[in-house]
């Protein structure tokens, strides 16, 4: 028997909530980076990286293009980035304020 969406989103939820909070488990930046590596592929963690130094020079007020030529990140990539930034689900402005604030 087929599970149904309902119970299929659940799954992908509960799955989720335990990866963030193997996320939060974490103690140091050390520990953090060996998790990714751990966990992502080399490509995944460079993509990873490449966006949140995009916030970072979205933050700054640099344009566009700019960011492409420091970061190599295309600029379709950096106009996501940037939606999400201002419109996405508020864990860019999050983690902004907290480093800011630390």
């Amino acid at each position: 028997m087929k599970p149904n969406r309902n119970e299929s989103g659940r799954r992908v939820a509960r799955a989720e909530d335990a990866l963030f909070e193997a996320i939060l488990s974490l103690e140091d930046v050390d520990e953090c980076r060996n998790f990714f590596k751990d966990l992502c592929t080399p490509a995944e963690l460079q993509a990873l990286v490449d966006r949140w130094q995009v916030v970072e020079y979205l933050e700054q007020g640099l344009p566009y293009r700019k960011i492409h030529d420091i970061t190599g990140v295309s600029v379709t990539t950096i106009g996501r980035v940037a939606r999400f930034l201002t419109d996405g689900f508020g864990g860019y402005q999050a983690a902004l304020e907290r480093l800011h604030h630390s």
